[in-house]
Parts: structure tokens; C-alpha cells; sequence
């Protein structure tokens, strides 16, 4: 059986795009808050290895009598609602999801009519009839096209959509093609930063939608074959990042201990898998490891003990866009798609990619990137 192939991966961002020190700034003049957090926001924010987010806001970089979404004071008294916010959420994923929809089918060469599978991920936002129905409705996909919506599993939530596309494309007739969006309005659920909690929070998530073509036709060079995946769940961390709804959006609690957690569990993870597909670290030629903050990049680079380079297409994205959620990870493998072809004597790469959520959780997914030497 042909293994299944991501032909194409298209990404978006909403329009206001501001610099982490905007941000940093917009925090540090919230009133009223605890002493001595504004020197901490200061320091987070300059260590996040973050430049610029996307948000779908356009309060952030504004004066308070210009805020649309805050009220119009700098104790950003009384929060938006949870309905406030999911209502913005119900009115801009819709457009972004659809934008990076359509320039994936066109990337892929693919018709909305040849769809036979809608997957849509996401975690900021709920509403019913959702995002994969109006999808439907907005490309043109055949109405009998089957749906499944994977919601609030947080960052890792797209390997799980992976998972799904690839049981679907095995399980269907050769001409079955599954299309997966992810969109996240991280920046929807910004709380004012009373404790050192919501500080690293505020400085970490910004807003993004990625999707993906996925089938079981021959591969073309610069596509990814998706070879197999594992999870498990780290021992005696189930406190340390949770995801709940409050009654002034979803709230985040995240322990200062993630890092370490993630690479105490990673080798005891990730070796016995390798080894089942016969393979060790030293086989990997990429890697593609979800930036939940710059911490876990630095210690899975050294846990692992990769080179310097291992880890760059993480980086950058951290930098450039910083924590998207769940629609992270394909803006990472979207680099590797533009890797340029290897020698057609060498070997095909093989990639591994890590994603971490509530549980804590951890995903991987394994790839191969498809060049001059394995069309």
C-alpha cells in the first residue's frame, strides 16, 4: 500500500501583526497590577526568543480610547466575557480557515469537488454549526464529504489530525483526499497578567491557521510521506499545562517545570520507538519540534543532543510567529517542503516531529521527505 502523502501545506495569519516589544509594552501599562511584575513582563518577553505575533486584535499597539475589544481603560476593567470572546472567534476563524483552505487545494492542484474528507482542528473557539460545515458550504466540498472536528487537545492537537488523515487515507479508495485545517485565536484569551503565570502565557501565544492536502498518490519531490506515529503521557503531570474555559475566556495554567518535564520524558519516548522502525537519533535528518517556548527548544536541542542546526526551522518560527496552537507544527513542516532536492545517491531524509499539550502530553510523527532521489 502507497503511504500517505501531505502534497501541500499552505499557512495565514490575521492582519495585525505586532513586535514583541509592542506587546511588552502594552502589558507594562496595564494599571493595578502586583509589584514588581512589570520588571518580570519586561524580562519574559525579552527572553521569549520571540520578535513578532499575529493577532486577530487590533487593540494591542493601540491607546485605550481606540481598544475595540478591551474596555476603553488601561485596568482593562471590566475583562470581555467568554461570549465576547468566542463570538469574535465565531466571526474570524471562518475567513482565515478558508484562506489557508483554498491556497492549499490550489497548491495541491486539487479541485474542492475531489475532497472527500473534511478534518478541523482547533481549541479557541466553539460554535455549532462549526467551522467544518461552513467550510463545506464557503469551498464548494461535495455536501457527503465525511467531517470530523478535533477541539480543545491544545498544541499537539494537529498530530492527532495527522493521525486521523492517515487512517482515513488508508482505509478509502485510491482517489479519497483529506483536507486538515487548523486555526487558533490564541490572543482572543489574553488575561490581565496578575501573576508570573499569565506573564509567560501573554508572551508566548499568537494567532494562526495552517492546512494540509493529504492523499495516498505517488509522491512528488519536496512532499512528506507520513510514516508511522507515537504519544504518551509524561507520569505525574497532569496539573502542569491545563486548558479551561472561565467566565473571561479559556485560561491557561502552565508550570515553570514544562521544560524539564519534556526532556526528562523525551529519550525513554522516543528511542524504543525508533527502534521499532530500526532506526536511532543519528538516522534523523530533521526535526521539527513544536516551539512552545524557547525553554523546551533549548533543552530538547540538548536532551537529544543535536546540532546546532537541528532545530532552526523551530526557531525561526518561534520567532516570527511565536506559540499558534495547534497550527504550529505545519508551519515547521511547511519548511521542510521547501528544502531544495539532495543528491539523488543520498538517502531519503527522515524527519521527526514533537508536539506537547495538556497532561502533559506528547505526540510524535514520523516523515519522509520526498526529493530527486525517492520520486
Amino acid at each position: 500500500m502507497k503511504p500517505t502523502v501531505l502534497e501541500a501545506i499552505a499557512t495565514g495569519n490575521p492582519p495585525f501583526r505586532r513586535s514583541q516589544q509592542e506587546l511588552a509594552t502594552f502589558m507594562a501599562r496595564i494599571e493595578g497590577l502586583p509589584a514588581g511584575l512589570e520588571e518580570r513582563i519586561a524580562s519574559t518577553f525579552r527572553r521569549s526568543g520571540i520578535e513578532h505575533r499575529y493577532s486577530c486584535l487590533e487593540d494591542f499597539g493601540q491607546e485605550a480610547e481606540h481598544f475595540n475589544f478591551f474596555p476603553k481603560n488601561w485596568q482593562l476593567s471590566p475583562l470581555p466575557s467568554t461570549a465576547k470572546r468566542n463570538g469574535l472567534y465565531r466571526t474570524l476563524a471562518l475567513p482565515l480557515a478558508e484562506t489557508v483552505a483554498r491556497d492549499a487545494l490550489e497548491q495541491a492542484g486539487c479541485s474542492p469537488k475531489q475532497i472527500t474528507h473534511l478534518i478541523v482542528v482547533s481549541c479557541t473557539g466553539f460554535f455549532a454549526p462549526g467551522l467544518d460545515i461552513q467550510l463545506i458550504q464557503r469551498l464548494g466540498i461535495p455536501p457527503g464529504a465525511e467531517r470530523s472536528l478535533i477541539g480543545f487537545m491544545g498544541c499537539n492537537a494537529a498530530f492527532n489530525g495527522l493521525k486521523l488523515a492517515d487512517a482515513i487515507c488508508r482505509a478509502s479508495p485510491p482517489d479519497a483526499r483529506v483536507l486538515m485545517v487548523c486555526v487558533e485565536l490564541c490572543t482572543l484569551h489574553m488575561q490581565r497578567p496578575d501573576n508570573v503565570e499569565n506573564v509567560i502565557v501573554n508572551a508566548l501565544f499568537g494567532d494562526g491557521a495552517a492546512a494540509a492536502v493529504l492523499s495516498c498518490r505517488d509522491p512528488k519531490q519536496g512532499q512528506l510521506t507520513y510514516r508511522g506515529s507515537a504519544c504518551t503521557i509524561a507520569e505525574h503531570s497532569l496539573e502542569a499545562m491545563t486548558w479551561e474555559i472561565g467566565d473571561t475566556g479559556f485560561l491557561m495554567q502552565l508550570a515553570a517545570s514544562v521544560p524539564q518535564r519534556i526532556q526528562h520524558a523525551l529519550p525513554g519516548f522516543l528511542e524504543p520507538w525508533l527502534q521499532r522502525h530500526g532506526l536511532d537519533g543519528s538516522d534523523i535528518d530533521l526535526w521539527a519540534v513544536h516551539p512552545g517556548g524557547r525553554q523546551i527548544l533549548d533543552l530538547v536541542q540538548q536532551g537529544q543532543a543535536l546540532p546546532t542546526q537541528a532545530l532552526a526551522a523551530s526557531y525561526e518560527v518561534l520567532r516570527d510567529f511565536g506559540n499558534m496552537s495547534s497550527s504550529t507544527i505545519l508551519f515547521i513542516l511547511k519548511h521542510w517542503m521547501a528544502l531544495p532536492p539532495q543528491d539523488p545517491a543520498a538517502a531519503p531524509r527522515q524527519g521527526i516531529a514533537l508536539g506537547f499539550g495538556p497532561g502533559l502530553s506528547i505526540e510524535a510523527a514520523m516523515f519522509q521527505h520526498c526529493d530527486s532521489a525517492s520520486r
